[in-house]
């Protein structure tokens, strides 16, 4: 399994996932010529891409989508309701689009989507499962039952950890888009994140956290809060940190 976390936080968003031989791109928030470097720096050709998933509608997980799709044609899975609420919608190829509901497969892998707590039309995280399940769960307001039912089990983790919220509540943003942050549909903290972490009846190999935000958060603050958390309880985890500037790769055999 490889796992590339392309870009991560709300400039724009991008993942590729390769397990048992199928390649996904799990949103393209960034610009199509930066996937196609990013991958390219993996040894990917975006034109293999099986398919690209995308979490929501919002602009950091959909500005590449136009463009990759003229040059590449790729199919497009993702809920209904996301594709009617794409701002983009009508300049991207209709017959790309592939509605989804809870489950479904592409190639050899099960693909199931879950809902997550987001202020967009019908936001979902993703867990991929093949030999090794690799999931994602980003741009969510709090860990709902179901979204820890989802990452249960994952070998390989994408989790935001998006802010501190102290750091928040006396940062620059306006008190409004604070709200919107710190709500049940805004982002999560890096504690919730760990307290993610520690509820897991089994926990993950590997953890990315994602969608760090520049303003509100630091990498090193993410990764100590999550670590004094789990240390806490007794744990101890591997935490890859991810960057809106730069990829950052997993490639490793799990079993």
């Amino acid at each position: 399994m490889q796992v590339s976390v392309l870009a991560s936080g709300s400039k724009g968003n991008a993942v590729y996932v390769e397990m048992d031989g199928v390649r996904l791109l799990i949103d393209a928030g960034i610009s199509a010529t930066r996937i196609k470097k990013a991958l390219a720096a993996e040894g990917v050709d975006p034109a293999s891409l099986d398919g690209v998933l995308v979490t929501h509608e919002h602009r950091d997980h959909v500005a590449g989508l136009v463009t990759l799709s003229k040059w590449y044609r790729l199919p497009i899975f993702t809920r209904r309701a996301t594709i009617e609420h794409m701002g983009c919608r009508s300049s991207v190829p209709a017959d790309c689009f592939h509605p989804i509901e809870e489950t479904f497969c592409l190639g050899g892998l099960r693909v199931e989507a879950f809902h997550i707590p987001h202020d967009a039309a019908d936001p979902v995280g993703y867990r991929i499962c093949g030999a090794e399940r690799c999931t994602l769960a980003t741009d969510l307001g709090f860990v709902t039952s179901d979204v820890q039912a989802a990452i249960d089990g994952a070998d390989v983790l994408v989790l935001e950890a998006n802010h501190d919220p102290e750091v928040l509540r006396n940062g620059s943003y306006p008190w409004p888009l604070k709200r919107r942050i710190l709500s049940n549909r805004g982002h999560l903290a890096n504690s919730d994140a760990a307290w993610a972490l520690v509820r897991m009846k089994k926990r993950p190999s590997k953890v990315f956290l994602a969608h760090l935000s520049e303003e509100n958060n630091r990498p090193e603050l993410a990764r100590d809060t999550v670590q004094r958390i789990l240390a806490g309880q007794g744990l101890e985890q591997e935490i890859l940190l991810t960057s809106q500037t730069q990829a950052v790769s997993l490639n490793a055999n799990i079993n």
